[in-house]
């Protein structure tokens, strides 16, 4: 049974509340130096390529509706509702590995379909 207070826990929670906020630098401040992020878009390393990743998603952000945060010690799982302004809502699940007291990696977990569409719209013909 997961436990529901281990460190990994605390910085998901953290980090998820930083993600509601659109606080990108409280994300990196609870990142380690080269925080790793995989996503359906690509693979990002460090927290310059990371602070650009969760700047551009803060931008999309309409509301944030937490659904689950799971975990232990050295990782944890935070499912969310996202509501953006280019797709109404969006289920992301992400797998948080935390080691020494820092965000090591996330492994972002969405349906990345209904953004490529968007993004076909948007572009120039």
């Amino acid at each position: 049974m997961a436990e529901m207070n281990g460190a990994a826990v605390k910085i998901a929670r953290s980090y998820i509340d930083a993600i509601i906020n659109k606080d990108v630098d409280r994300i990196l401040a609870i990142s380690a130096d080269d925080v790793v992020c995989n996503s359906p878009i690509s693979k990002l390393t460090g927290k310059e390529a990371f602070s650009g990743f969760q700047d551009g998603f803060a931008r999309m952000i309409t509301n944030i509706t937490v659904l689950a945060v799971h975990g232990d010690d050295g990782q944890a799982v935070v499912v969310y509702d996202a509501e953006t302004y280019p797709v109404p809502h969006s289920i992301v699940a992400e797998l948080i590995k935390v080691k020494d007291g820092k965000l090591a990696s996330t492994e972002v977990i969405y349906d990345s379909a209904p953004f490529a569409e968007y993004m076909k719209s948007v572009q120039p013909h």
